[in-house]
């Protein structure tokens, strides 16, 4: 057994904790997935790893309906007139898709699936700070998906995902009822953000201060600041919107004497900083694997950790680039370009110190780490040429092209999603203690590469030569270049079915994964695959930093040794090496 001194910050004052390894089972007799059996007992758990999994089945639905929306839409793009659906149709069908994707399944998919399974854990704690208000999040988004989809079953929604007026305020479509399923999402949403900020700030594990907080900590921490300022200001416009379809109070519509262009103010002034609420947590992602497969500790922690707090600042003053040809004045229009190009550098900031941890690192080539390299290609590509639509003289010609849609697609589902992807396969043999077939999760992964560049690259260049998105026919120059993108998301659809494919087969014959078949330092990692219901059976308590690779893994494992925190006695308890540390607490 050996000693640990902890300072907490408040007092200053040093005490001596007794310390001790504690060595996680490789073969757990009780774990999260079965202390609790039963339809009801996961319907009812406040536990956040159940909770997390419930998000993460509700979002892979959705993925797989707003994905089939994709690929109808595509197929009727094949031909420049009609080529199986009518035009109403598929005005509805890319609203669909749209909406079901950025607020059922990039805006959760990793703060609220991946974030609350992980978040706890590496933070040491048995749970988030409000269970119970964790739970209710989950559910306050399942009824807005529900209310949402009966809206939309009954009449529709053809506004295209941002509602823009004055024509959603003339639509016959279920636009109000749509916009009100919206609202209700984002109290999940700002929920979800009190509470991960709650536990970041009061739950910390004895050792863990904010120098030694895992970077996706910090980016979960930033994404929920986002979550909490700029959800409500979504919540207040859609509000008026509802006022104004109800009531006839000309606030949007200058048929009442309102003003569309204030609605494209209110709207973006959410919507920009919500694309950071989609993308940074994907930073925290890279940022753990890139790691754990280059086994050394990351290049500039301090400067990726304040960068994601920067671009949780900066993104909510460049809303007004989405308005470039809205009649801004040209103050206003070359401030927001300048402010624009401003965000790219802590995003570079981060690309930069990624990069340069991978240098002389012993890269270990695994799905995860994959799909890390494919994140560092595709992103680039959507931050570069965002930098471009951030120029004025360019801007004017690109807006309202494919050029834009290729940009955002590379942006969300070039980041989000492939990050998404790379969590997913890193943290799947903690979540489920099962192993993944290697070679297919390789091969799904190039499938989702090839799918996604044979899609979307062809759309930069139609874009840039004028092709209008949105548009149900064109003419004959396009043609190739939609073939060719449609047979991309072909392939695409392929990458995904397989992807399901390999990991479901995993939950029944997949090999047993140990705590840490990745060798990791991350503190989630010292916990048995599948977890114990409360994390850990012990209370841990941190010396090191969470990439301290060249330090050795028992200092990583190290536990209160006399708090009958239900501690298994049956674990080894080996001494540690360092007999005292001094080691900062909150």
């Amino acid at each position: 057994m050996a000693t640990t001194e902890v300072t907490p910050s408040s007092s200053g004052n040093v005490r001596t904790l007794k310390v001790k390894r504690f060595k996680p089972s490789e073969d757990p007799k009780n774990t999260y997935l079965t202390d609790e059996k039963g339809l009801w007992a996961w319907m009812t758990t406040v536990d956040h790893k159940k909770i997390g999994l419930m998000y993460l089945g509700s979002v892979a639905f959705f993925f797989l309906l707003g994905g089939v929306l994709a690929l109808l839409l595509r197929t009727e793009l094949l031909t420049p007139a009609k080529t199986f659906i009518e035009a109403d149709t598929y005005n509805q069908f890319f609203t669909l898709h749209g909406a079901i994707m950025v607020f059922f399944v990039l805006v959760p998919s990793i703060p609220a699936a991946l974030g609350n399974f992980v978040l706890p854990m590496q933070l040491g704690a048995k749970d988030v700070a409000f269970p119970r208000l964790n739970l209710a999040s989950f559910y306050i988004y399942v009824i807005g998906a529900i209310f949402t989809f009966i809206a939309l079953a009954n009449n529709g929604l053809d506004t295209g995902w941002t509602f823009y007026t004055p024509y959603s305020t003339t639509s016959s479509s279920s636009v109000i009822w749509v916009t009100l399923g919206v609202f209700i999402l984002g109290f999940s949403s700002i929920l979800t953000g009190t509470n991960f900020i709650s536990t970041i700030h009061k739950m910390r594990a004895p050792g863990i201060t904010w120098g030694k907080l895992p970077l996706n900590i910090w980016a979960l921490y930033a994404t929920s600041i986002i979550q909490v300022l700029a959800t409500p200001v979504l919540a207040i416009t859609l509000l008026l919107l509802t006022m104004e379809r109800f009531l006839g109070i000309g606030i949007f519509d200058p048929a009442l004497g309102g003003d569309p262009v204030l609605f494209q103010h209110f709207f973006w002034f959410y919507s920009h900083p919500a694309v950071y609420i989609m993308i940074v947590p994907g930073f925290g992602i890279i940022s753990e694997v890139i790691t754990t497969f280059s086994k050394k500790h990351i290049f500039g922690y301090w400067a990726i950790a304040l960068s994601s707090l920067a671009i949780a600042f900066i993104g909510f003053l460049v809303w007004g680039h989405h308005m470039f040809t809205s009649g801004q004045s040209a103050v206003a229009t070359t401030v927001f370009s300048f402010l624009t190009f401003l965000v790219g550098i802590p995003t570079g900031i981060k690309i930069l110190n990624w990069i340069a941890t991978l240098y002389k690192g012993s890269i270990e080539m695994k799905t995860p780490m994959l799909y890390v390299f494919i994140f560092l290609f595709l992103f680039s590509i959507g931050g570069f040429t965002g930098i471009m639509l951030g120029a004025l003289s360019a801007d004017i010609h690109l807006h309202d092209t494919y050029y834009v849609v290729a940009h955002f697609h590379y942006v969300m589902m070039g980041g989000t999603l492939i990050a998404l992807l790379a969590g997913l396969h890193y943290w799947w043999p903690k979540m489920t203690g099962k192993m993944y077939n290697e070679f297919q999760a390789k091969i799904g992964a190039v499938l989702i590469f090839v799918g996604f560049n044979v899609t979307f690259l062809p759309q930069f260049i139609m874009g840039s030569q004028g092709m209008p998105r949105r548009y149900y026919n064109y003419i004959d120059q396009f043609t190739i270049f939609h073939q060719t993108s449609t047979i991309g998301s072909y392939i695409l659809g392929v990458g995904f079915l397989l992807i399901a494919y390999y990991l479901m087969k995993s939950l029944f014959t997949g090999e047993k994964a140990g705590s840490n078949p990745w060798g990791s330092r991350g503190l989630e990692w010292q916990a048995t695959s599948p977890p114990d219901f409360h994390n850990f059976d012990h209370t841990p308590v941190i010396i090191n930093g969470p990439y301290d690779y060249h330090k050795p893994m028992e200092e990583f494992q190290l536990g209160l040794a006399d708090s009958h925190n239900g501690h298994d006695p049956s674990h080894e308890a080996a001494e540690v090496t360092a007999a005292r540390k001094k080691v900062e607490s909150n």
